[in-house]
Formats: C-alpha cells, structure tokens, sequence
C-alpha cells in the first residue's frame, strides 16, 4: 500500500509539472512568436498610453464619439456576462424601448438593432457598418466635419466578413473613434 501512495505521488508531482507549468509555458511561447499581439490582449496604444484592448467595448457617450452596443456588464470586462433575460421578458423590452427611444430622438429612424441591444459577453467591441452611418450626422456636426468625412471614415474602418464567409461585415469602435480623433487632429 506504501508502494502505491508513492507511485501516486510521484505521478501527480510529474502531472502537475507537465500540465500546470510545462504545457502552460509551451503554449504561452508559440503564441508570442506565432502572434505577439493577440497574445499580449490585442492592446491599443495611443501616443505611447495603453489606451484599451480591440477585443473589448469601452463606454462612449460623447456625442463626438461612435458609441458601441449598450453592455449589460458595464463595460467591465471583469463582470462579463449577458443581461440572461429572455426576449420575451418585459424588463428586456422596456430596455430596448427606451434605447430606441432615447437614440431616435437624436437620429433618425429606425435605430439599428446593435445599439439597443447587448452582445452575450456584453463587451462586443463591434458594430455594424449600419449602426456606424446611423451615427455619421451627429459626429458630423459635433465635430464640425461633413457627413461625407465621417462616412469615408466609416468605409475604411469597416472590416469584411472573417475568411470572406463568416461573420458579418463590422467595424470596431475603439478603432473608428482614434481614427476619428487622428482626422480632427491633421485638420
């Protein structure tokens, strides 16, 4: 029986080695020369100032600024999650009302459907190229910069479809609004 503690002992001493220090480092290895953004959190520099991350929202409510999907984790990549309220529920209902409501009063209708509704993870950095040009005319003219401008903008921004099939076309917020900011600072 002694023989047996041993052997089991040693055998969890060398699996805990392999798989909770060696494979780790393994992996962690081949994805830094394989792909050293994406392994680093895919983080977004402003002027040397880690600014956020291209994989999740960040809170936007100026209204010189593209805003992202409403997070029911309050952008809080800590507490991600979804509202887990079905689409019947009437608390989700009176939220997405009220989105729409508050949204159309300052744009015109109708309110895409990605800017009243949250993503599963509540941090989707994306927005559709729709929800983007819903909000062109009020950057525009919060910026003082044309319609035409902030919609070129938009177009360059926009990034197709993963492997040309999967997903759809999207455009990323963080990015769009630095690229928004990069404009207003050449002109």
């Amino acid at each position: 029986m002694l023989r047996s503690l041993y052997s089991c002992g040693v055998l969890f001493v060398i699996l805990s080695f392999v798989t909770g220090g060696l494979y780790p480092l393994l992996v962690t290895v081949i994805a830094q020369a394989a792909f050293p953004r994406q392994a680093t959190g895919s983080l977004v520099n402003d002027n040397g100032k880690v600014i956020g991350s291209s994989l999740l929202a960040q809170s936007f409510t100026k209204p010189r600024y593209f805003w992202p999907r409403p997070s029911a984790a309050g952008y809080n990549a800590g507490a991600s999650s979804g509202s887990n309220l079905g689409p019947t529920n009437p608390a989700i209902l009176e939220a997405v009302a009220t989105r729409a409501k508050n949204l159309s009063a300052s744009e015109v209708s109708p309110v895409p459907v990605d800017l009243v509704t949250a993503s599963a993870s509540g941090l989707d950095p994306h927005i559709t190229p729709t929800a983007a040009f819903y909000q062109a005319a009020r950057i525009a003219k919060s910026r003082g910069l044309s319609e035409a401008q902030v919609n070129e903008l938009i177009q360059e921004q926009t990034e197709e479809r993963t492997l040309g099939l999967l997903g759809e076309r999207r455009v990323n917020v963080l990015l769009l609004n630095l690229s928004l900011d990069a404009l207003a600072a050449v002109e």
